[in-house]
């Protein structure tokens, strides 16, 4: 028995180490978790365009038709231009542009989420390069937040060459809005009183380091002969603005505004060389020649718009 037992010890001790270590199980190798990265985002490609609010302070001046007008001639000497009808709840623009059977979604749908930019741009029936963005008819100014107004502005510069943005009338909200996201104003004015005091007025509630141009409408030269008009240098001798253009009265831009036919396409109009050498002033040309009506010069209502306004 003894003998026996000697005999197993002996040959457990005979075992090969290296069979004995590969019946071990083998360390798992331990593994480090790296932490999952992102692709890279490509940057937003910096604004390019240039963003204009059309604004007066006074309502029935112009601003729809003024913004119809330049962004159709600007479109077309072929630049890329965009119309933002800011005038949320009395939306005019698609009217004046004869687009509004084609809008399905508006400016604050948009802001809201409830459209991408591309659903409620309106490409234009006459202008490959010019776009319609629509106000909502039936929402209230107070609706739209400023700062979601300022990055939509900023995104249609990216893809604008001219960002136009209508502005209703007043300082309120909608004023404020339409301004924030702008770089450069165009004041509209008629020459009358209580339209050049609001006119000052703007002027005086935009950045300090603006230069507002001025568009004077609806100028009719025989009155200022008469002086039953104020004159265009009347109404600048009071806003001291740079001089963008003078649109005269013409019987032609109610009926163009009703057909939705911007005069700026018709070539026999006075009203739409005077658009198109505004929008040539625009886009850096050489200034044409002046295409303002002969208005007498200063009238004699100088001095009584000077009183009320205490001149500048």
């Amino acid at each position: 028995m003894t003998t026996m037992m000697r005999a197993f010890e002996t040959g457990a001790a005979a075992v090969p180490s290296t069979l004995a270590t590969a019946t071990a199980p083998a360390p798992v190798p331990s593994v480090v978790a790296e932490p999952l990265t992102q692709p890279a985002q490509p940057e937003a490609a910096p604004p390019q365009g240039r963003a204009i609010v059309i604004t007066s302070g006074k309502g029935g001046v112009g601003k729809t038709t003024t913004t119809a007008n330049l962004g159709t001639a600007l479109a077309a000497r072929g630049a890329r231009v965009v119309l933002v009808d800011a005038d949320v709840g009395l939306r005019n623009l698609d009217i004046v542009l004869g687009l509004e059977s084609r809008v399905r979604f508006h400016l604050l749908d948009v802001l809201e989420e409830k459209a991408t930019l591309d659903e409620a741009l309106v490409r234009d029936k006459r202008s490959e390069s010019l776009s319609l963005l629509a106000a909502a008819q039936t929402r209230e100014k107070e609706d739209v937040v400023t700062a979601q107004m300022t990055a939509l502005i900023l995104e249609l510069r990216r893809r604008f060459d001219y960002v136009l943005i209508d502005c209703p009338a007043g300082i309120e909200k909608g004023f404020k809005n339409a301004v924030a996201g702008a770089q450069h104003a165009i004041i509209v004015c008629t020459p009358e009183v209580s339209a050049v005091r609001d006119a000052d007025r703007v002027v005086g509630l935009l950045p300090n380091d603006w230069r507002p141009e001025l568009i004077v409408n609806r100028v009719r030269p025989q009155l200022v002969k008469k002086g039953k008009m104020l004159s265009v240098d009347d109404v600048n001798d009071i806003l001291r603005l740079p001089l963008l253009g003078v649109i005269a009265e013409e019987p032609g831009v109610i009926v163009a505004t009703n057909k939705g036919e911007p005069l700026a396409l018709d070539a026999t109009s006075e009203t739409g060389a005077a658009y198109r050498a505004m929008a040539a002033k625009l886009a850096g040309d050489a200034a044409p020649p002046d295409p303002r009506p002969h208005d007498g010069g200063a009238g004699g209502w100088f001095a009584k718009l000077g009183a009320m306004l205490g001149g500048r």
